[in-house]
Parts: structure tokens; sequence; C-alpha cells
């Protein structure tokens, strides 16, 4: 097999095995681990190079403990401004949301030891795209290191959240926009079925 032909198998592995991980085991990433995901993560397209994202790294549990509650708090008083962001596992209802929210065990992050949050420096219109391009070389890299990860939008309000971003060093005028949970899974997560692509139309 030639190389070119075993880098696509294995960037094409990588795409097709990435999940969203909910449930990990509860040993801690180190810094170099760390590292190579932040260097995959800025390889990533970016408008006109402008390179505007931004990142922080939380591992400290008793944080991650406060922003999730703070984060539910959040949820609990407005749930419905928060129904398209936070997602239920499959067959759940409306009434589990508010159990789960409601739950003093229950933690957005689902437990995990590393939050890496994308943040975009206001830099032009298409910031956000960029952080979230960044956010999907990040889930890559990370699914072919052999670790899980999944986007938490739910904790996207909590941390653009004037006293969050102090207590984590975000400057006022700088937006989180791609909060990503890392870690070690906890057991195998099972494949998810996608709809074909819907295409509208198909100019020749």
């Amino acid at each position: 097999m030639s190389d070119a032909n075993s880098l696509e198998r294995a960037t094409l592995d990588a795409i097709y095995r990435r999940r969203a991980v909910r449930s990990y085991k509860p040993q801690r990433l180190d810094e170099p681990t760390i590292r190579k995901l932040l260097d995959a993560a800025v390889h990533a397209p970016t408008a006109i190079h402008e390179e505007a994202w931004a990142f922080v790294v939380v591992q400290d549990k008793a944080l991650l403990k406060r922003i999730s509650d703070r984060a539910k708090k959040m949820a609990g008083d407005e749930l419905a401004k928060h129904r398209d962001l936070l997602k239920a596992p499959q067959g759940s209802s409306e009434g589990h949301l508010t159990s789960m929210l409601a739950s003093a065990e229950f933690n957005i992050f689902y437990d995990a030891g590393t939050l890496i949050v994308i943040c975009a420096r206001p830099m032009g219109q298409f910031v956000s795209a960029d952080c979230w391009l960044a956010a999907e070389n990040l889930m890559l890299a990370a699914c072919a290191m052999g670790l899980g990860s999944c986007p938490i939008g739910f904790s996207i309000p909590v941390l653009n959240a004037a006293d969050t971003k102090r207590e984590l060093g975000i400057p006022s005028d700088v937006a989180a926009v791609a909060p990503l949970i890392v870690g070690v899974p906890s057991a195998p997560t099972p494949e998810v079925p996608r709809k074909p692509p819907e295409i509208l139309r198909w100019v020749r």
C-alpha cells in the first residue's frame, strides 16, 4: 500500500471512528498530550490567516464542578432558552433533562478530567467558524490518539458569564466558542447512524 493510500485510510478512519464520548476514566491527561492536541487544533483552516483563536485548559476538578453547577443553575432558571444547546441522551424526555439538572451528581462535563475551551478574539466575522474548525481538528487528533472527546455546547453561556471569565482569565472582549472535554474513554462508544447527505441541488 502506498504512503498516500495509508494516509487516506488513517484520515478517514479517524473521521469515521470519532464519537461523542460521555464516560471517562479518572486518569488525567499530561501536558505533552494536551500540547499535541492544541498543535493539531491550530493547524485548522483560518480566515485570511488571522488565527484568532486562543485556548483555556481546565484540569482542576473543583473548578470544573463549580462551572458545571453554575451551568445547571442557569439552565434550571431558564430551561426554555437552553433546549437547543442541551441534547439529551437518546430516548430522554424534557422531564429527564430537568431531573438531570436537579441532580447534584450530574456533571455537564461527564467527569472528564480536562476541559479545553477554544476562544475567539474579536478579529472579524469568521472567528467563530475558525474556532469550530480548530475544534474538529482537535477531536480528530484525540480520536487518532485513542482518546475521547465531546463538545459541551451547554457550557457556553456560563463560560461567557463575567464571573467565569474572570476566574478563567478570559478577557472581556474574547468569547468562549467551542468547549471540549477530552480524556480516556471508560468503554467503547457505540456507532451512531447518520442520515445520507441531503443534496439540495447539484449544478453541473
